[in-house]
């Protein structure tokens, strides 16, 4: 029982990280209808973002140092990774995006665009930074706490409840705003809607806002926990949180939060009765299995369209 409930902390620590990138996911798809392959990209942006953030507060790589204390430095890369990591999302939106949605493209050249521009970011950072590994300093002192047997850190701790005051947070945002009033609209209707006064580009950015903050938080926590940074960390990651919000149900944010944890499940729970070389191969499969039962994804339903 003590190793269930190990696994089970682990578990929720990984579905963290995952739900949260694959919030991102579900937000611009509910909205445009856009698969924005780009956005684990954004997640790897986000963390080199916090990297460099946290070691100028705290004088690494500086002439000076603030002399701030970790804890003050963490409260200060925190706004500071979301804010810069909206702003990347929203300028991709701006510079490829939103050509393409004004002349009326096709779907699939949008999704061949969002792969280019998580190309582009990967081999940005490759070019600019090079590819030698960062390692992310110490911002939280580590504390390890033992109960039952389950040994956990207050940084696991505090992922997992960041995780779910964020999910807790947007989905008040979602149904009890005008905003999220405005976003659930365009995602039903998103010709009718602009007839109705309602700003769809200016909801659209606030779309890719959130979501890449989203991303950009993510980035942080992950950075914290595993502290190693290198330009193609977005790439595995971000393709799993796809896929952990497709089986949720990728337009239900609740099924993005609920696929993240899934997946974050069945991988510890794979590795910690198989070899770690089974971990994809039978945590995919059962994504796999779950997807023919239900093709929508859990919170998922099918769309119809009036003819």
């Amino acid at each position: 029982m003590e190793s269930l409930f190990q696994n089970i902390m682990n578990a929720l620590q990984w579905g963290s990280f995952y739900s949260l990138i694959a919030l991102g996911y579900c937000l611009v798809y509910g909205v445009l209808r856009l698969i924005n392959f780009a956005h684990g990209d954004i997640f790897m942006v986000g963390a080199f973002i916090a990297y460099f953030a946290a070691t100028f507060l705290m004088g690494m790589y500086t002439d000076f140092s603030f002399g701030l204390p970790n804890h003050v430095v963490l409260l200060l890369t925190i706004p500071i990774t979301m804010i810069l990591t909206a702003g990347v999302g929203v300028t991709i939106e701006r510079v490829a995006y939103r050509p393409l949605r004004n002349k009326g493209a096709h779907r699939l050249y949008v999704v061949i665009t969002a792969l280019m521009c998580g190309l582009i970011l990967q081999h940005a950072n490759l070019a600019v930074l090079g590819a030698s590994r960062r390692s992310f300093p110490d911002l939280v002192e580590r504390t390890v706490y033992t109960v039952g047997g389950v040994t956990f850190t207050n940084l696991r701790v505090m992922t997992i409840l960041t995780a779910f005051l964020v999910f807790a947070g947007l989905y008040a945002i979602i149904s009890k705003t005008r905003i999220g009033m405005a976003m659930r609209a365009i995602s039903y209707d998103r010709f009718a809607i602009p007839l109705m006064g309602i700003p769809v580009t200016t909801i659209v950015v606030i779309t890719f806002v959130m979501g890449s903050s989203l991303a950009g938080l993510a980035g942080l926590l992950y950075s914290m926990s595993y502290p190693v940074l290198e330009p193609y960390m977005g790439a595995m990651i971000g393709w799993k949180a796809f896929i952990a919000a497709v089986v949720g149900g990728i337009g239900d944010i609740r099924g993005a939060f609920v696929g993240g944890f899934l997946l974050g499940f069945l991988e510890i729970m794979v590795v910690a009765f198989f070899p770690s070389t089974f971990r994809d191969l039978i945590a995919f499969s059962i994504l796999l299995l779950i997807l023919s039962l239900k093709p929508t994804g859990i919170f998922g339903t099918a769309i119809t369209t009036k003819i």
